[in-house]
């Protein structure tokens, strides 16, 4: 998305610095939304603790307020620059473009609707969801072709590859951690420090965001959640609660150097430095901040709609 939107951001006459910012915090909100495959990878790191079920609706509030927060943020930024106002294509043209992306669009539906109701597990949604895309995408968009259909078979096979090896070492991880106590060590760590739960999740917090800029998503939530989410639990956060904090604290490690892969990846696409987009980077920063401190001290944020649905209860 950044190749398309960051070139027509700099021909409407905003800066690139902005142009990146914009673009690669607004792509954060995947990390949340259906059907984030890192959610999945939470299930399979809380060893059983957590159902995708109750995960999925538990980020769609807290990817609403991330995406306002980023609104804000972006709004602000383009006001004290003094950016030109975009000119509104009418209803018309929003409706036209919405139908022809709906075919799309029902993936998520499809996913949602399946897990929720319970037709098929997590595992088996993956199967329909790509059955339906290869559908759609060789016969309804006539956008896929088959060489191109194996390049993206290739890096699935590649991408898949690598997040289960980073399970089965989760796996020997957790193992050890249980051995050695590793997460008992670890509050009575942070116990020492503080009893007080707000302390603890402000410390688990900044230890998540640490490792984060240095770790891949995947590969932090595999070997943070078994020494964290026991620690939280202890100290009253509810599992789906923590599920959705520490892919907010990853997320922001992705546009966080030494590491920060969307970042770098943004400014690669815009042909600018990450000095040049990190010394503007404050105000979407704060963003992000505050959707972490919102989510991690008001469950309701992330709690309340699998209640409703019934799938948590407590």
């Amino acid at each position: 998305m950044g190749a398309v939107m960051i070139p027509m951001m700099k021909d409407k006459g905003y800066d690139l610095d902005y142009a990146v910012n914009v673009t690669t915090h607004a792509s954060l909100t995947g990390a949340l939304m259906p059907t984030s495959h890192n959610m999945i990878i939470y299930t399979l790191a809380a060893g059983g603790t957590v159902s995708a079920g109750a995960l999925i609706p538990a980020g769609i509030i807290p990817a609403i307020l991330l995406m306002v927060c980023c609104l804000i943020a972006a709004y602000y930024v383009a006001v004290k620059r003094g950016y030109p106002v975009g000119v509104f294509p009418g209803w018309p043209e929003v409706v036209r473009t919405f139908v022809a992306a709906l075919p799309g669009l029902l993936v998520v539906v499809i996913i949602l609707t399946g897990i929720l109701s319970g037709v098929f597990t997590a595992t088996e949604s993956a199967s329909v969801a790509v059955t339906y895309s290869i559908l759609l995408t060789f016969f309804i968009y006539r956008t896929m072709t088959w060489p191109n259909f194996l390049k993206a078979a290739a890096k699935a096979v590649k991408t898949t590859g690598v997040v289960l090896l980073l399970i089965g070492v989760s796996t020997m991880f957790q193992y050890l951690m249980g051995l050695y106590e590793v997460a008992e060590l670890m509050g009575s760590f942070l116990k020492a420090i503080s009893t007080n739960p707000i302390m603890i999740f402000l410390m688990i917090n900044i230890l998540l965001f640490i490792l984060g800029t240095f770790m891949d998503m995947a590969a932090t939530i595999l070997i943070c959640t078994p020494i964290f989410l026991p620690v939280a639990m202890e100290a009253g956060m509810h599992p789906v609660q923590f599920g959705i904090v520490i892919l907010l604290n990853c997320a922001l490690g992705l546009n966080t150097p030494p590491v920060g892969t969307t970042q770098f990846v943004g400014c690669a696409i815009a042909g600018i430095s990450v000095g040049q987009v990190m010394r503007t980077i404050l105000p979407f920063y704060g963003a992000l901040l505050a959707t972490l401190l919102l989510v991690t001290y008001v469950p309701a944020f992330s709690l309340t709609l699998p209640r409703l649905l019934g799938v948590i209860t407590g």
